[in-house]
């Protein structure tokens, strides 16, 4: 995937950081929240254990207030809880990607009031990426 080839819905942001790194920072700034890790897939760690090589992806699921979201939506749970993918381009620069939230509001016709619970999710990535 070229980081040029936009996806609708999704947020795409540079990292300065190795894969390791911008998890960990990511790790941090999500529990500095008060919001919990529910998950951590390592995509390319499981790739190798079938002998393919790929470059480097993990997903990080997160979050604690989307409780409200899916009783009133129960089809958002195929979205929710909140993910971050972080990955490597074939050139090998770190990126990490997420569903936009206007893009789950619209998608879901979320009312207003409902969407403040997943909107920290741009500050939380941006924190994270920090230098």
């Amino acid at each position: 995937m070229s980081i040029n080839t936009p996806v609708p819905g999704v947020v795409t942001k540079g990292s300065r950081h190795t894969i390791e790194e911008t998890f960990e920072r990511l790790g941090t700034t999500i529990r500095a929240k008060g919001l919990a890790i529910f998950a951590f897939i390592d995509h390319s760690g499981e790739a190798e254990k079938i002998g393919l090589k790929t470059q480097g992806a993990k997903l990080v699921i997160f979050g604690k207030a989307g409780t409200p979201l899916m009783i009133a939506y129960p089809l958002l749970a195929l979205d929710l809880p909140l993910k971050a993918l972080i990955w490597e381009n074939n050139d090998w620069h770190v990126w990490v990607s997420y569903n936009s939230v206007s893009y789950l509001a619209n998608g879901y016709n979320l009312q207003s009031e409902l969407t403040k619970n997943i909107a920290g999710i741009d500050a939380i990535i941006d924190n994270a990426l920090l230098d």
